[in-house]
């Protein structure tokens, strides 16, 4: 295979794309770039995203660490490779007749489910756009839900954009209150003692309102029964915005929304 592709990547990424041939087994240890990526993935599940290392991979697989790096240059090219594997391809999309709302919110539920289930991709650092197979799968399958919109491609990467990033915030203040949490007690009986506290600490006089929600009860009408409601809440409210914008857009033009082709299988 040609390894001369120009797209700049390193060559682990470009292996990842089928742009170049992935390097032979190694000898008596039966190594793999896929191997091991499923190996960092493993220890980031079961030890924390802390304990992901070249030399604690290479102990996983026993090897050593230098013949790791016949396949992946750098922590960086790994941890980029992990993201793609925990994350996995974007499910099966919607019918065909489904509006966009409902395709993009379950586009959103469905990412949030991946960071809250692998929850240690939260804890890396974004360094760039997406560049691996998966993560463009997943942006393919965003903007598809936008199709039958009149927003131009610049506006349909901006929503995406928008959406991805409230995702990501609620997802990450989720795994932080769980953690938080975890081993003591539930997160209602956290803020039934966390408006307790505030009673005590603040009054209509010098935090009125303040004062006024938590009068109103609301940090002790967390209910069981609706974990997700501010998730949900969140994204209705920042869907109602798009919303506005595409009847905007609708308004501004009588040509029929970009047809660039079906979605993503």
């Amino acid at each position: 295979m040609d390894n001369d592709s120009g797209t700049g990547l390193p060559a682990s990424l470009e292996a990842a794309w089928g742009l170049r041939e992935r390097p032979g087994r190694g000898p008596r240890r039966g190594l793999s770039l896929d191997r091991i990526v499923a190996a960092a993935v493993e220890i980031a599940e079961t030890e924390g995203l802390a304990a992901v290392s070249m030399g604690r991979v290479a102990k996983q697989l026993g090897s050593s660490p230098m013949s790791l790096y016949r396949y992946v240059s750098a922590k960086d090219e790994l941890l980029l490779l992990m993201v793609d594997a925990a994350t996995g391809p974007p499910p099966a999309p919607p019918g065909p007749d489904t509006g966009w709302r409902a395709a993009i919110t379950a586009w959103a539920r469905a990412h949030r489910e991946v960071l809250l289930r692998r929850h240690w991709i939260l804890r890396i650092p974004i360094s760039g756009p997406p560049i691996t197979p998966n993560t463009l799968a997943w942006m393919e399958q965003g903007l598809a839900a936008l199709r039958h919109t009149w927003l131009p491609p610049g506006d349909k990467m901006s929503v995406l954009l928008l959406v991805t990033g409230f995702v990501r915030n609620e997802a990450t203040l989720t795994t932080d209150i769980r953690e938080a949490t975890a081993g003591t007690t539930a997160a209602s009986e956290v803020l039934r003692s966390y408006s307790t506290l505030l009673r005590k600490l603040t009054d209509a006089r010098t935090h009125p309102h303040l004062h006024e929600v938590v009068t109103a009860g609301v940090f002790e009408d967390e209910d069981d029964d609706y974990p997700d409601y501010d998730f949900r809440f969140g994204l209705e409210r920042l869907l109602d915005g798009v919303e506005t914008l595409v009847r905007t857009r609708e308004h501004l033009t009588d040509a029929p929304p970009a047809q660039p082709g079906p979605a993503p299988a």
